[in-house]
């Protein structure tokens, strides 16, 4: 993600590094103050933004799981009917919503796992905001400082190439990206044996249910 990636180098940077190796110390500082302003901004929007994405998520999942709580017990009842084409029918529908159920669990975590990483990016992007404001002034006063004493002892300022590289620059540009929030998973069937052999697992699968249903009914 091209923005926890621009937090990312926020972050590591130096700001006692990026004064002594700027042409114009204040004007560098208060630079990088207004970018981490900007940043901060941003990653708050997109934490709002994971947060909403994680409760349709989660209501998602919800649903499913009651859908399949729902024809669970429309099974019991077709059982209790003597109905067991009926209740086999309704345990197929549960089984297809428990497996929705299922993949919207795994967005959920994978979603949990992004906002957290976001809230780490602001939290560490509020501190080092604060720390810049706080030291600005001082960094300033000290390169001044420094500076006017070269001067007066008649030194040489060597700021060379190196000032004119911007810090930044040398970072490096890759951060692992949050898992794809949206990833869903899907089932390939290589051939037809494997077909048929899946359809058994389901009927016996059915077929178990439905005999615990049986069981549960009868005592």
């Amino acid at each position: 993600m091209a923005l926890l990636e621009r937090v990312s180098t926020l972050i590591r940077a130096n700001l006692n590094d990026l004064i002594d190796k700027a042409e114009d110390p204040e004007k560098m500082i208060k630079q990088v103050i207004l970018d981490m302003q900007n940043q901060l901004m941003q990653v708050k929007t997109q934490v709002a933004i994971a947060i909403a994405d994680q409760h349709v998520l989660e209501k998602k999942q919800k649903e499913n799981a009651e859908k399949e709580a729902e024809w669970i017990r429309k099974a019991e009842l077709a059982v209790d009917k003597k109905q067991d084409d009926l209740a086999r029918a309704a345990l197929e529908r549960s089984m297809s919503f428990k497996q929705m159920a299922e993949s919207f669990d795994s967005l959920v975590a994978d979603q949990r796992t992004e906002v957290d990483n976001l809230k780490s990016a602001l939290h560490k992007l509020e501190q080092k905001l604060a720390e810049a404001e706080s030291k600005s002034e001082m960094l300033i006063a000290q390169h001044r400082r420094s500076r006017a004493l070269a001067k007066a002892s008649d030194a040489q300022i060597a700021i060379g190439d190196k000032s004119k590289t911007a810090t930044f620059n040398r970072m490096q540009n890759k951060v692992r990206r949050a898992e794809a929030l949206s990833q869903v998973k899907a089932e390939m069937v290589s051939d037809n044996i494997e077909d048929k052999l899946a359809a058994l697992e389901k009927q016996d699968e059915i077929e178990k249910l439905l005999n615990e249903i049986k069981a549960r009914r009868a005592g």
